[in-house]
């Protein structure tokens, strides 16, 4: 029996939107809600204490990362994730199969633009039914993951919630190829999951739904799934070419999935995205969008959309990125300072952009919970 509980405290009238709260040893999730990656268990040019004081309520670190460096025994050794970090609230792991099978199949950049898949590329050496072999991109060492080896990893981390080893095939795959994936993943998460009742060690884990923008794959995957006792569910895989083929999928699968168990979207979260997908009923979302915007000098604001700081026109704007908002760099800097900094190449840019646009999506989520409960979402 772990500390994991899901409470739904409103079903909108209007829509399958919901507002929930995800219970966790650290602490507790208000759904729906935003999930920044932190890759390497840092949000690039932020530390954990400002990130907390922000209110990000849940953090995404990448096992395949951290299993590379500094290494599992390492995060153990220092007294687990949460405490190697810096960060006494809820985080989630995922399983380390995403980056293993970009290495295979190239980025979703790449099957996006109809390039299809690379033949085990880069530093992907075999994939059987047992795992993955690759080469460390940072030393060449041989590794291989299995979803034991991938479950071990995150037990020595103590994520919250920690996600079971699965295949990633890519949009442009034959439908033969993608049932023959969709058997190898749900084997892959059965062995997953065993292998984390063997030792709960009061973490959660989601079952990842795939089966591309196939729906009969997508059903079947929910039925074998929902089937087992996971603690929840994730939206994995191949979300389709268009937003409009994501968003039909994710309308056809959300109510084949328990009310009852939190689900989780895995990658998506730009605006326009959080727009479509929060009334169907998704609780979590997780990307670098806003935080790799904000490095880039894009600024996410309420009243003016996408603001490119870097443009000329702001050189001279004695005013904060956004009025009204009450986060630490709109509090304390104007626009023009932030502006210079980005042209004067200073590292500083990035965390005081990246301080407003985190804030921003915190705010945005608040706002999504609160529409929901008037039920005009």
């Amino acid at each position: 029996m772990t500390p994991f509980k899901f409470e739904i405290v409103h079903q909108s009238t209007k829509s399958r939107a919901r507002v929930g709260r995800i219970h966790t040893p650290h602490g507790i999730i208000d759904t729906p809600n935003f999930v920044a990656v932190g890759t390497n268990g840092t949000l690039k040019a932020l530390d954990n204490e400002m990130v907390s004081s922000i209110g990000l309520q849940l953090m995404f670190c990448n096992t395949y990362h951290l299993l590379l460096q500094p290494g599992p025994e390492v995060i153990e050794k220092g007294g687990g994730i949460h405490r190697f970090i810096n960060r006494n609230m809820p985080i989630i792991t995922d399983s380390g199969g995403f980056q293993v099978f970009s290495l295979a199949y190239g980025g979703v950049a790449d099957e996006l633009k109809s390039k299809g898949m690379k033949k085990h590329g880069g530093s992907v050496l075999k994939i059987t039914d047992d795992g993955v072999h690759f080469r460390s991109y940072r030393d060449g060492q041989l590794i291989k993951l299995t979803p034991e080896s991938s479950i071990a990893a995150q037990k020595a981390m103590g994520a919250d919630i920690i996600i079971p080893f699965d295949e990633l095939p890519p949009y442009h795959i034959g439908a033969d190829a993608l049932k023959r994936s969709l058997d190898r993943t749900h084997a892959w998460e059965k062995r997953s999951l065993e292998a984390h009742l063997k030792c709960p060690n009061n973490q959660a884990m989601y079952g990842v739904i795939h089966g591309g923008v196939d729906d009969t794959l997508r059903e079947k995957s929910c039925e074998f799934l929902t089937n087992l006792p996971f603690d929840g569910f994730a939206i994995g895989g191949s979300m389709g070419k268009t937003k409009e083929e994501m968003v039909t999928m994710l309308s056809n699968l959300l109510p084949k999935l328990p009310v009852e168990a939190p689900n989780h979207l895995l990658g998506i979260a730009d605006l326009s995205s959080l727009e479509q997908c929060v009334p169907l009923g998704i609780d979590t979302f997780d990307s670098s969008y806003p935080t790799k915007a904000a490095r880039h000098g894009t600024l996410l604001t309420q009243k003016e959309g996408n603001l490119k700081i870097t443009s000329g026109k702001h050189q001279g704007a004695f005013i904060p990125i956004e009025e009204g908002c009450t986060c630490y760099t709109c509090q304390n800097y104007t626009r023009a300072y932030i502006h210079h900094l980005f042209k004067a190449k200073e590292l500083t840019a990035m965390t005081l952009a990246s301080i407003h646009n985190l804030h921003f999506m915190v705010e945005l989520m608040n706002r999504y919970r609160s529409e929901i409960i008037k039920n005009c979402l």
